[in-house]
């Protein structure tokens, strides 16, 4: 059995796209070709529901995919995975010097203050020109922090948290 150590997630589907079942997918991975070599994956719907299956076909759409799954034949199936997570055995990626992370460990995150406070779930990571900015959500409420060591203050990946330091005045 695999551990929930052993999996990371790869991507996040996007949307239906085409009549065939196929999906635009944002890739959350930094690891180079991993997406081109994609074969068995496991689909995680957000609500919870999991499918594993395998890549029939993937091509690059800008900065994102087009993934075509073996099972999904038509955009009402696609469309049922919309929001949903691309899983996939870690296999062996490079380490990474101390306080840098891999985006697809840094996902799923659970995100406090230093006082404790939870702020929601660490979702996505938007890459804008000043850097990359942390989208943690919790229920309707969206908190976005820069991905910079002023305001992110420890991330344990093992119990799966990381606190942050927010400003006077910042409403999270």
């Amino acid at each position: 059995m695999v551990s929930e150590l052993d999996i990371v997630t790869v991507g996040r589907i996007e949307r239906p796209f085409g009549v065939k079942g196929e999906v635009k997918v944002r890739s959350l991975t930094d690891v180079p070709g991993r997406f081109e070599g994609l074969t068995d994956v496991s689909l995680v719907a957000k609500d919870g529901k999991s499918m594993d299956t395998r890549v029939a076909s993937v091509r690059r759409a800008g900065t994102e995919f087009i993934v075509r799954f073996e099972g999904l034949t038509t955009p009402e199936e696609a469309g049922c995975w919309r929001g949903g997570l691309i899983q996939v055995a870690r296999g062996v990626v490079p380490a990474l010097p101390d306080g840098q992370y891999y985006e697809c460990d840094l996902v799923g995150l659970e995100v406090q203050t230093e006082q404790g406070r939870s702020i929601g779930i660490l979702e996505e990571l938007w890459e804008v020109p000043a850097g990359h900015i942390f989208v943690v959500r919790q229920g309707g409420k969206e908190t976005l922090i820069p991905a910079a060591k002023d305001w992110i203050t420890h991330v344990d990946l093992d119990r799966k948290l990381m606190t942050v330091r927010l400003i006077d005045g910042m409403d999270a």
